[in-house]
């Protein structure tokens, strides 16, 4: 077989891939061997098909196979061993590409389109600037954090007297002219809450009252929402809307959520037994998680702005566009011409990173290790569980939730990416130019809003 490359540009090239009868010849001919063998024809016994009647039913078949098997090796060999750093996947050209007649052609010719990547050095020196910043830590994001472990480590508790926020339990049952309506709707243990309600006079009817307390209320006013009167009453929407009925209700229970006290059972709660042991050890370890917390976004934006700078910084170089958006649609079937065009420049940039990332790690001798998996993987653990306030949790939890993790392989995958990229920005904050800016958390978050 003999292949031909012919440079377009520096981005695009074309394959010519001849196949003479030659390259062929013996590959078809012990496909063929091989039908006669497992050929079920009736009339014939298993493996005695006479090899004429295998090549007439099969021959152009097997023949087209064993020609694309082949042209798909050597096209892929030529790749790899011409080491041509390609973008996509090759791609028959739309204009040399002769119409291929099996029938009666005994040699062919293949043309394929290859877009090429762009041909660039990366370097991170001084007059690269990235920013670093540092954020803010006050009164109020100590105390609001503080809010949310008495929240979260509160307790529920029965009371007397209902208050705006109790949820309350009781018999409620339908009413027509202040009596008892016979067949009427009748609900065991309705859960109410009067802070859930919209109408000011029926929320009054309940605030004050006590346990035990026959009252009458309408749940229609009180709700104003067929949803949430449903939800209650048991019954369908439809049927929501045409209650209009007072309905009589017996308190039977007061719950209330009372927050934690800011005591040593809280400290422990939160940290662990004997970690913390006074107020002020509870402040200075809730700053600490701030801090740890605010330099991983600080940690964040600055990838992002790394990020930014070098895709900037190497803005001149080029791509095959043309057969990028060819290749795009032709292995994406639900995209449009419209959403490519609008989507392809962040595309552009998505690779140009990729490329980067790339270079840079293939110049600094960069890997990615086990152990640096695993560790990013505890990272995340701990971050999952601080999201829903969980602080402190024991190694051995952390690791075993980190261990699940890693048995998905997208997870992995993400993981490979995201430690790499950490890897290449501690190279940007060795090598370039970083300067320090102290930021409040409400500056840092409104930059993200212009994003």
């Amino acid at each position: 077989m003999n292949i031909v490359k012919t440079e377009v540009d520096q981005n695009n090239a074309v394959l010519t891939l001849r196949v003479e009868k030659a390259d062929y010849t013996e590959k078809v001919e012990k496909s063929l061997r091989n039908y006669r063998k497992k050929a079920n024809i009736p009339g014939f016994r298993p493996g005695m098909v006479p090899v004429g009647l295998v090549k007439k039913m099969y021959g152009k078949a097997v023949m087209a196979e064993e020609i694309n098997k082949l042209v798909s090796e050597n096209l892929y060999n030529y790749i790899r061993e011409n080491k041509i750093n390609m973008l996509g996947e090759p791609l028959p050209n739309e204009t040399l590409q002769s119409k291929i007649d099996f029938d009666s052609v005994e040699d062919f010719e293949f043309v394929f389109d290859l877009g090429i990547a762009p041909e660039f050095d990366v370097e991170i020196s001084n007059s690269d600037v990235v920013n670093v910043y540092k954020i803010g830590i006050n009164q109020e994001m100590i105390d609001n954090q503080i809010n949310s472990h008495t929240g979260r480590y509160g307790k529920y508790l029965q009371e007397e007297i209902v208050e705006d926020k109790d949820m309350i339990k009781g018999e409620l049952i339908e009413l027509t002219d202040g009596q008892v309506k016979e067949d009427g709707i009748k609900i065991q243990e309705a859960a109410l809450t009067a802070s859930y309600m919209k109408d000011e006079a029926q929320k009054a009817i309940l605030v004050g009252a006590k346990k035990g307390d026959v009252v009458t209320i309408n749940p229609a006013l009180a709700y104003q929402s067929e949803v949430e009167l449903s939800s209650l009453l048991k019954i369908s929407k439809e049927e929501a809307s045409t209650i209009t009925s007072d309905f009589q209700l017996k308190i039977e229970s007061i719950t209330r959520y009372q927050e934690s006290a800011v005591d040593q059972e809280l400290f422990d709660k939160v940290y662990g037994e004997g970690v913390v042991n006074s107020i002020e050890e509870f402040h200075a370890k809730i700053k600490e998680n701030l801090e740890e917390n605010l330099r991983l976004d600080s940690d964040y934006k600055f990838g992002m702005d790394a990020q930014e700078m070098l895709i900037n910084k190497y803005s001149n170089i080029t791509f095959p566009d043309v057969f990028l958006k060819r290749w795009l649609l032709s292995t994406n079937e639900n995209m449009s011409v419209e959403a490519l065009e609008n989507d392809f420049p962040k595309m552009i940039d998505t690779l140009k990173w990729q490329l980067i990332k790339d270079k840079l790690a293939t110049k600094a001798g960069i890997k990615v290790e086990t152990a640096d998996l695993e560790d990013f993987a505890k990272k995340m653990a701990k971050a999952q569980f601080a999201q829903y306030g969980m602080i402190g949790m024991d190694d051995a939890i952390i690791e075993n939730y980190a261990k699940d993790m890693m048995k998905k392989e997208d997870t992995v995958k993400h993981i490979v990416e995201k430690v790499l990229e950490e890897k290449i920005y501690a190279i940007v904050k060795t090598d370039a130019k970083l300067e320090s800016k102290e930021i409040t958390i409400e500056e840092f978050n409104k930059m993200f809003e212009t994003k």
